[in-house]
């Protein structure tokens, strides 16, 4: 980082110089990570100077001054006209040195009653909660698909497992909808983290509140936040914890993407034979002419390890006192890494789905008379048999009779089983929080 006192928003000029590597070391990957988070950053200075204005801290002629200055500041952002780099030691020091340098001494009027606590704050909430509306998005589409990819299958058999042993006839409707029940109630987890977030803690500055009456209310209104923080030491409290949720929401998510993509591994082997992906999904050996391998979805398994990752790193910054702390800043990267790879897994998602196809009568062959043992003991209960007699006829005789996998299936009647998905029913909920 070059390190030029002008940067410094703290700095008296020409003094405190900081030894050598020290600001490069306190600024670490700031300036870097502030660009997810810039345009964020302007529109929370837009509604701070918006209340300035309210409060008479500023005229209403400087307020659509600071307003079209940092108009003007996003549009240049945007189009590559101004680059956030290293001779701003971070994002909220290179708006207002922005301001400055456009405005003269009005620019400097831009950071009154405010901190960088509570404008790290402000726009970590602002990035979280538009983040978190992109990765909803995603995933209805995701949960959508599998149940449109479930009602085309109701009758495609396949084995149904349990400790990778072949268990029970089932139907490939059955494991896809699965899927797409739990994302939903995912979206339900999102929805509350999106709720807890949706708060604003700006004009809370350090921690302790300001002897200004700045107008909360009001500036919580322009950035489109339900409601108010109340209290200074909780919004500073709040640091990581915020943040940990955003990605406990994400990690929900990303743990049926893992269980899904081990499935997938697995019927993809030889050994299942179940379900091949287009081409276009796989990918080829550097040495092995005959290999198409589905390394798309061994990333998308392991990526669930970035998202647990990330939240260690934060659970670790959050021994401490209240109040801010430094150690804080830390826990910008692993937010941002934590949900960009959440993103850009499941964008992945619904093409990759589409892409499947699923080998029916491999899938069929493997289901086996000795499968519907259950079925044997179940019949015999409803013809008066005590339930546990019934599992031990069944356990050590082998079954015949009238009893096959169509009718095994058929029988499934109640609400979930093959017989009666409920597609309806999770579409209807997907439908309200989509």
């Amino acid at each position: 980082m070059t390190e030029k006192n002008n940067a410094l928003l703290w700095s008296a000029q020409g003094t405190d110089q900081m030894a050598p590597g020290v600001m490069a070391y306190l600024a670490g990957e700031d300036i870097i990570l502030d660009q997810y988070l810039f345009l964020y950053d302007i529109k929370a200075t837009t509604a701070h100077v918006t209340g300035l204005a309210a409060i008479d801290i500023i005229t209403d002629k400087e307020l659509l001054l600071f307003k079209q200055t940092l108009a003007d500041l996003t549009s240049a952002y945007q189009k590559g006209e101004f680059e956030l780099n290293e001779q701003y030691e971070d994002g909220h020091s290179a708006i207002e040195m922005y301001l400055t340098e456009q405005l003269g001494n009005l620019g400097k009027k831009a950071h009154t009653g405010r901190s960088r606590n509570d404008q790290v704050l402000t726009c970590l909430r602002l990035y979280m909660l538009d983040q978190l509306k992109q990765i909803s998005a995603v995933v209805a589409e995701v949960a959508a698909v599998l149940l449109g990819l479930a009602d085309e299958h109701k009758a495609t058999l396949m084995p149904g497992y349990t400790h990778l042993q072949r268990a029970m006839p089932n139907t490939v409707a059955v494991w896809l909808a699965g899927f797409a029940e739990s994302l939903v109630d995912n979206l339900s987890e999102i929805k509350y983290t999106q709720d807890l977030l949706n708060t604003s803690p700006l004009g809370t500055a350090a921690g302790f509140g300001v002897p200004l009456p700045l107008d909360r209310e009001l500036t919580a209104s322009l950035l489109g936040f339900n409601r108010v923080q109340i209290n200074p030491v909780y919004a500073q409290n709040s640091r990581g914890k915020f943040e940990l949720k955003c990605l406990q929401s994400c990690h929900h998510v990303m743990s049926d993407v893992r269980r899904l993509a081990w499935d997938l591994s697995l019927f993809m082997t030889a050994e299942f034979d179940f379900v091949s992906l287009a081409k276009d999904h796989t990918t080829g050996s550097s040495i092995m002419p005959n290999k198409n391998n589905p390394d798309v979805i061994e990333v998308m398994r392991a990526s669930l390890s970035v998202i647990e990752g990330s939240m260690m790193q934060i659970q670790s910054l959050m021994s401490l006192p209240s109040g801010y702390q430094r150690d804080l800043q830390l826990s910008k990267g692993p937010l941002i890494k934590g949900i960009e790879t959440t993103k850009a897994t499941l964008e992945l998602m619904p093409n990759l789905l589409k892409s499947m196809t699923f080998k029916t009568e491999n899938m069929a062959a493997a289901v086996s008379d000795d499968m519907l043992a259950t079925d044997h003991a179940l019949e015999a209960v409803k013809k008066g048999a005590h339930f546990r007699d019934a599992y031990l006829i069944a356990k050590s005789d082998n079954q015949s009779g009238d009893i096959s996998v169509t009718s095994s299936i058929a029988n499934r009647v109640s609400l979930g089983g093959a017989a009666n998905l409920g597609l309806d029913v999770i579409q209807e909920r997907l439908n309200a929080l989509a």
